[in-house]
């Protein structure tokens, strides 16, 4: 018997959402731990991205890269998106990368 994993639910702030359906955005940041790890994060799993946690705007993708990295080794942009949502770049980021899936 076959197993059908979930896709797993990546709930997105609208601007976040906006930028993944433009193709602006290609890889999801998440502070890394139980929820966002190798375990959870592997290569070919189905994604749902939503805008927020309604049904009506979703993305559905794949995950096509993971890695964890520390938060000090980050360029600017990404460093500033770090500080305003964990106030320190003390913190393991997983870096997911995710293709659309058309």
């Amino acid at each position: 018997m076959v197993v059908k994993i979930k896709p797993l639910f990546i709930p997105l702030k609208t601007e976040h959402f906006d930028a993944w359906k433009s193709g602006d955005k290609t890889d999801e940041l998440r502070l890394y731990g139980k929820r966002w790890n190798e375990r959870t994060c592997w290569i070919d799993r189905e994604v749902v991205l939503s805008k927020g946690y309604g049904k009506k705007y979703r993305i559905a993708g794949k995950i096509c890269s993971f890695k964890r990295q520390h938060g000090t080794t980050f360029g600017s942009t990404y460093k500033a998106a770090i500080l305003d949502c964990y106030k320190t770049l003390d913190v393991q980021i997983a870096v997911i990368g995710i293709e659309i899936l058309k």
